[in-house]
């Protein structure tokens, strides 16, 4: 690694015989010599490269090695540089003092001893050389505490989503087991029931009203049963990116008011009622199926949760969109709970009483995404939520 380290030196005299010279002397493959002829030549050269060491000449015109020599050691890109003198004068002591007050780290007099000028140049690179070879392996160092410390925190948060993944597989299977067991536990009764009566040749219990509403009661629970199963198999259509959108041009209006009315005994049961308002026919092109998906959810939300208030339901045009709104008075959604509720298995407690899978808000959020739309809720607690669909007008490509 040391030998991958190329050192530039730069030695200043304003003759050019000593400058050539002392190049020649020290002039190696794995170094590059920088002359200057003065001290303003040399301070270029010095903002420009990072130099492993500097041979001065004391005695120069203008400004002298000294001068030059303090300047180094007042910039913060040159204090650190070795500085070795030269003089051509005797050895007085005055001059070597001098020399060490500016910061020098050697003295050398001419003429040179050609054999001390490579040894100690020979030093300050190597010295120079290991401090940047140590210098790189505290910035790799450095560069793999950081990559450690990321990946550290990728594995955390892997971890992190690892565990929500496993406490939400736990509620889910908790979920549905809870709401599955709802409609099974009433076709189970049903048929415990009607065995009973059949062992005691009851046949008053299978008059053709009591049949019917045997049959109403088993057609409820069986819907139930298909529905949580439909939304499961939703939810894994999306994650393999197979939910089907079929479009077809049909009026969003008509769709919403068909199924306003299938919803009617459903809010009367609710005790509450429905408020419907459309500004005439609004045509597109969507998937029918899935439109009506997307209604039912929010308006079974919306008797849920509504507090036996009216629903209010508009579908309008805007902007260039269909739009279909879903209104409730009743207990409405915090601010934190609104930013979670188009996620998966979240679902608005209302009380004690919490029913569904959680999932139809993220369904209906895919569904609506799907087509090109948007689907936003704007709400305060005890004020109640409103649900506006966006669908694009122009046609599916």
């Amino acid at each position: 690694m040391l030998s991958t380290i190329q050192a530039k030196l730069l030695i200043v005299d304003d003759l050019p015989e000593n400058l050539l010279a002392l190049e020649a002397l020290i002039t190696r493959e794995d170094r590059v010599v920088y002359k200057a002829y003065s001290a303003d030549e040399a301070l270029s050269l010095l903002l420009q490269h990072e130099f492993a060491m500097a041979i001065l000449d004391v005695q120069m015109p203008g400004m002298n090695g000294f001068e030059l020599a303090e300047l180094m050691r007042g910039t913060e890109k040159t204090k650190h540089i070795p500085i070795v003198f030269v003089s051509a004068g005797g050895r007085e002591l005055n001059y070597a003092f001098k020399g060490y007050e500016s910061g020098a780290v050697d003295f050398l007099y001419k003429p040179l001893d050609t054999h001390a000028v490579k040894s100690k140049v020979n030093v300050f690179v190597e010295l120079y050389r290991q401090s940047k070879a140590m210098k790189q392996q505290v910035e790799a160092l450095e560069q793999s505490r950081r990559e450690q410390e990321a990946l550290l925190r990728e594995l955390q948060a892997t971890q992190e989503e690892l565990q929500r993944a496993v406490r939400m597989r736990d509620d889910f299977m908790s979920i549905v087991s809870h709401e599955v067991r709802t409609p099974l536990n009433g076709l189970i009764l049903e048929t415990q029931l009607r065995k009973m009566h059949l062992a005691r040749n009851n046949a008053a219990a299978f008059t053709l009203d009591k049949m019917n509403a045997m049959v109403e009661r088993d057609e409820r629970q069986i819907q139930s049963l298909i529905r949580l199963i439909e939304d499961m198999l939703d939810v894994s259509r999306i994650r393999t990116g197979k939910l089907s959108i079929r479009p077809s041009r049909f009026d969003l209006s008509q769709l919403v008011a068909k199924l306003l009315e299938g919803f009617a005994p459903q809010v009367q049961a609710a005790d509450s009622t429905l408020e419907y308002e459309a500004a005439g026919p609004v045509e597109g092109n969507w998937d029918e199926f899935r439109i009506e998906q997307v209604v039912s959810n929010l308006l079974t939300n919306a008797v849920r949760y509504g507090a036996k208030s009216p629903i209010g339901v508009r579908v309008y045009t805007r902007d260039g969109q269909a739009c279909i709104e879903v209104s409730d008075r009743g207990i409405g959604i915090s601010e934190e709970n609104q930013k979670r509720i188009f996620q998966q298995f979240e679902r608005v407690s209302a009380g004690h009483a919490v029913a569904g899978l959680g999932l139809g808000l993220f369904i209906s959020e895919q569904i609506v995404a799907a087509h090109g739309g948007t689907i936003t809720v704007s709400s305060r607690l005890g004020e109640g939520s409103t649900f506006c669909v966006r669908l694009p007008l122009q046609e599916n490509r």
